[in-house]
């Protein structure tokens, strides 16, 4: 007896596969159909590490009282002391160094609050210098705030306007400035704050026009020495490369080069790190070490080539040009990061998150940065009244909860053109607490995320040397959990779904196994 094909059945079998948790990171450029199983469609506040996606660290309330958005930090260091100040942009001035609620403003009637500033030491002691393009530059002594005006006299700086002044570096021991919407940069006697600036003009070497936006230091022997570099970068993305120790000769300061990159987005777009200097540029976040060695037609040599889909969508949407408020790299070594600051809207702004190591991206949200600043090798950052500590071992964002959502890449389970019935997931994570979890599957390019909201209730832990044993709840090292949750889910393919809420606990998510079942009828 026997049977026709097309009445053949076959039996749905149910089979099982592990896929480790994204540590390829987010990735915003390739194919949906054609990304590695490794990435992440989408991947908010979960950090990806060598071995692991972690959450990332809360945030608390450092300064508070502030009026207005701060706009600018500033770090004084003079030898082992060290001072924090912030900016608003009320034109207000305050000293957020200690924790709690700030005194009076140490300046008031400043013209906004976008600030660029630098440290130099000199025989006559350490100071820290600002500048905005507007007002007079302001200077710190370790006591006092001041003004550096325009004029002859020996504490003023003579041959510029010094409010136009917006941009300030300190290269070879010498004061360089940037004059605002124009290709003239400015320097000053070596050693000195004061003094008549010298004029370097860039306007017969800057072939697009434009004015210059930024400048920084750049080597590759990752240090501060006689290799260094002086880089400038114009509005319409041409970096000008200088070489030298005194720039009043040509026998010893010559002009290495001018390349041409994308135009650059926000004043703050600059950053050194290690032996690179790094460029915020339509093109995406360049290291400068590639760049100049490559075309601009390779877009691989941007470190943030595989989220360039996401920054180019965010460029457009939030004002991605060289003078928007908001945009600024940051580099922090703790944690093994360099973060695009996004503006979105205030009280929304994002970071776009690379971990140094493996060159994987993430997105944090929850951070409402305005500006950043490396104080005491913590990240600080200015936000509405308030300066912020984040990335600290709370894991809360200011006693709220830190929820996250990650989409994996699609993955076809070595079945293409199958269709699949998934029906179970267990994830394993390491974590010191019972953060709400919710693991789903999501078939065939759908990237909506579960509208759910998650709850979480805080567990108060037991003080050491206050509670009591046996009575107070104490935490806990970390520990593997794997729950088996259902999902549903038909589809040829599918990207598992992974929203946590929680505070005061720690995550570490390794794997998730993965239930499904195939099979067909009617050949």
């Amino acid at each position: 007896m026997g049977f026709s094909p097309r009445t053949l059945v076959q039996k749905a079998s149910a089979q099982v596969e592990s896929l480790p948790a994204p540590v390829g990171g987010w990735n915003a450029r390739d194919s949906l159909a054609n990304m590695d199983a490794m990435d992440a469609v989408t991947m908010v506040n979960m950090f990806p590490t060598v071995s692991s996606a972690v959450l990332r660290g809360g945030y608390t309330e450092h300064a508070t009282g502030l009026d207005g958005q701060v706009q600018s930090l500033m770090t004084y260091a003079a030898g082992p002391v060290t001072e924090l100040f912030a900016v608003t942009d009320t034109g207000k001035l305050y000293d957020v160094t200690s924790s709690g609620p700030v005194g009076a403003p140490l300046v008031t009637g400043l013209s906004g609050g976008m600030w660029e500033h630098v440290n130099i030491t000199t025989s006559a002691g350490s100071y820290l210098v600002a500048v905005n393009g507007v007002n007079e530059p302001r200077l710190y002594d370790g006591t006092t705030w001041t003004s550096i005006s325009t004029g002859g006299g020996p504490a003023q700086i003579s041959g510029v306007t010094t409010s136009n002044l917006v941009n300030v570096v300190l290269f070879k021991n010498r004061l360089w400035f940037i004059e605002k919407n124009t290709l003239n940069a400015w320097y000053l006697p070596t050693d000195s704050i004061y003094g008549a600036a010298q004029n370097l003009e860039m306007t017969a070497i800057a072939r697009h026009g434009g004015h210059l936006v930024d400048l920084d230091t750049w080597t590759i022997d990752a240090g501060y020495g006689v290799d260094d570099n002086l880089a400038f970068i114009t509005s319409e993305g041409e970096v000008i490369l200088w070489s030298g120790t005194d720039p009043t000769s040509i026998n010893t300061f010559a002009l290495i080069g001018v390349w041409k990159l994308g135009s650059p987005i926000g004043q703050r777009c600059m950053l050194k790190w290690g032996g690179d200097l790094l460029v915020l540029t339509y093109d995406g976040l360049i290291p400068m070490a590639s760049s100049l060695q490559s075309s601009r037609l390779d877009p691989r040599v941007a470190l943030s080539d595989k989220i360039q889909g996401a920054i180019s969508a965010a460029t457009t949407a939030y004002g991605g040009d060289h003078t928007s408020i908001g945009w600024q790299i940051t580099y922090t070594a703790k944690h093994n990061a360099v973060w695009i600051n996004v503006p979105v809207s205030l009280g929304s702004q994002e970071q776009y998150v690379m971990n140094t190591i493996t060159k994987s991206w993430c997105q944090f949200q929850g951070w409402a940065a305005n500006c950043w600043e490396i104080y005491e090798d913590d990240p600080y950052f200015g936000g509405n009244g308030i300066v912020g500590v984040a990335w600290d071992d709370t894991y809360a964002d200011d006693a709220s909860d830190i929820e996250t959502s990650v989409i994996q890449a699609f993955n076809y389970f070595g079945s293409r053109g199958v269709k699949k019935y998934f029906t179970r997931a267990r994830y394993s994570l390491f974590t010191n607490g019972s953060p709400s979890i919710f693991v789903g599957i999501n078939t065939d390019f759908d990237v909506t995320a579960n509208p759910a909201p998650l709850s979480f209730s805080v567990a108060n832990a037991a003080t050491w040397d206050v509670s009591l044993w046996d009575v107070g709840y104490w935490g806990a090292g970390l520990v593997m959990t794997n729950q088996w949750q259902g999902v549903t889910g038909i589809g040829y393919c599918g990207g598992l779904q992974f929203k946590s809420s929680s505070q005061g606990v720690q995550i570490e998510w390794a794997s998730t196994d993965v239930v499904y079942q195939t099979g067909w009828a009617g050949i």
